[in-house]
């Protein structure tokens, strides 16, 4: 069951993004050194020179996997800004962002469910209920989940996850939709330089520079506005939640380390019964206190909050465990061309301006974005792959002489096929 050893790490795709919290990451393995033989022979063929049924082996699991990768991006696009703009939608009937947060936070039970109904359909050592959520229970230590683990490494998540959605859906009502979810974003710069500090991860120079840019377009963007209090209001507030949510995935990999697919089901379920236990009180004394008040229950949009909350379950699923199918880098991109996608929509559902300065407050900040996917290893694949090229322009070049040196030998010869014909 080699989908089983995948592990969720929260660095995310989240990377992760606005509404998810958690990032999928397959285990690497270490590759043997080829023998004699296969360091002599070309790629992608054996000592034989034939092409290797291995090789196409893995090259036809390569092209499964960049096509599962097209379909997760354009889902997790989809859902992603889909999500936003139904949000957005819903707060010109239900002015209400915590209710709606807690509402959609709700539907988080159902991952374990899911993740269960997933395993007996595909696993060949089916379990039980019971078993299944006793063994994904070991993720919390020896005893399993008890009160105090509860409460001391579930609670804490609880808290930060409702904070990062709530100011997330609050930063809607301030600002355009394009504008949030471009500044969430750069979530990303704000978990590499949390992990730099935190976590001594490792240094890298292109991930300094994608911070400065994700820190440059925001300024950007908060000018773009005239520097106007709603606005700043809004981009403080999205900046508020992008970091509520580095917190909590370098908080997750600093006490929790990583989940497999279970664990990570069963934690997130476990978000959801916390917040029906111990945040339901919150929106009943916001409804009271008519801080989100509404007149009648009839007139709650429900179809938008069922909308929202599966558009929002189905963005998290996919982008926790996309890895089955496909490369973590391509689910990330999925966030990013949601952005032009809610763009799009504004610019024929709202008053949006695209000047100059936000253009370009937007174009830094994607920027940002795809230099904190680059690997880490990236600058040693770089000088490999520019090696490469240069030893085969030598050796192209070193042909196209041999060539000429023995073409005036053989130019009788290689002119009577033409003559014979």
């Amino acid at each position: 069951m080699k989908k089983h050893s995948a592990r969720v790490a929260p660095l995310s795709a989240c990377n992760s993004p606005v509404l998810t919290l958690t990032k999928v990451e397959g285990e690497e393995r270490p590759r043997d050194p080829p023998g004699p033989a296969e360091a002599q022979a070309p790629v992608g063929t054996d000592p034989g020179g034939r092409p290797s049924p291995r090789c196409w082996r893995c090259s036809q699991a390569q092209l499964k996997k960049i096509f599962w990768g097209v379909a997760v991006v354009l889902c997790v696009c989809s859902s992603w800004a889909g999500a936003t703009q139904l949000a957005k939608l819903t707060f010109r009937k239900f002015d209400a962002p915590f209710t709606l947060t807690w509402f959609a936070t709700n539907w988080n039970f159902l991952f374990f469910p899911l993740y269960y109904a997933g395993h007996v359909c595909k696993s060949a050592e089916k379990q039980s209920v019971k078993q299944r959520y006793r063994e994904c229970c070991r993720f919390f230590g020896d005893n399993g989940l008890t009160l105090k683990v509860f409460f001391t490494k579930a609670a804490p998540f609880g808290v930060l996850w409702t904070l990062t959605n709530y100011l997330y859906l609050h930063a809607i009502k301030k600002i355009n939709t394009t504008d949030v979810s471009v500044l969430f974003c750069c979530n990303k710069a704000f978990v590499f330089l949390l992990s730099w500090i935190v976590l001594r991860d490792r240094f890298m120079g292109v991930r300094i520079v994608a911070a400065i840019l994700a820190i440059a377009g925001i300024v950007m963007m908060t000018y773009a506005d005239g520097f106007h209090s709603h606005s700043v209001i809004g981009i403080a507030l999205v900046v508020g939640s992008a970091s509520m949510s580095a917190l909590y995935k370098v908080l997750f990999k600093l006490l929790l380390g990583s989940a497999k697919f279970g664990e990570a089901a069963l934690f997130l379920s476990i978000l959801g019964v916390f917040n029906v236990l111990f945040i339901t009180c919150i929106p009943v004394i916001l409804y009271f206190t008519k801080v989100e008040y509404w007149s009648s229950f009839d007139d709650i949009p429900w179809g938008n909050l069922c909308g929202f909350s599966v558009l929002l379950l189905t963005f998290n699923i996919v982008l926790n465990f996309g890895i089955a199918v496909t490369y973590p880098t391509l689910m990330s991109l999925g966030i990013v061309l949601s952005v032009p996608v809610n763009a799009v929509v504004d610019r024929y559902t709202s008053k949006i301006v695209f000047n100059g300065v936000r253009v370009v407050a937007m174009v830094i900040i994607g920027l940002g974005f795809l230099l904190l996917l680059l690997p880490e290893e990236w600058d040693v694949w770089l000088i490999k792959l520019l090696t490469r090229l240069k030893v085969r322009k030598k050796e192209e070049a070193a042909e196209g002489g041999a060539d000429l040196g023995s073409g005036p030998q053989n130019k009788s010869g290689r002119a009577r096929p033409s003559f014979a014909r």
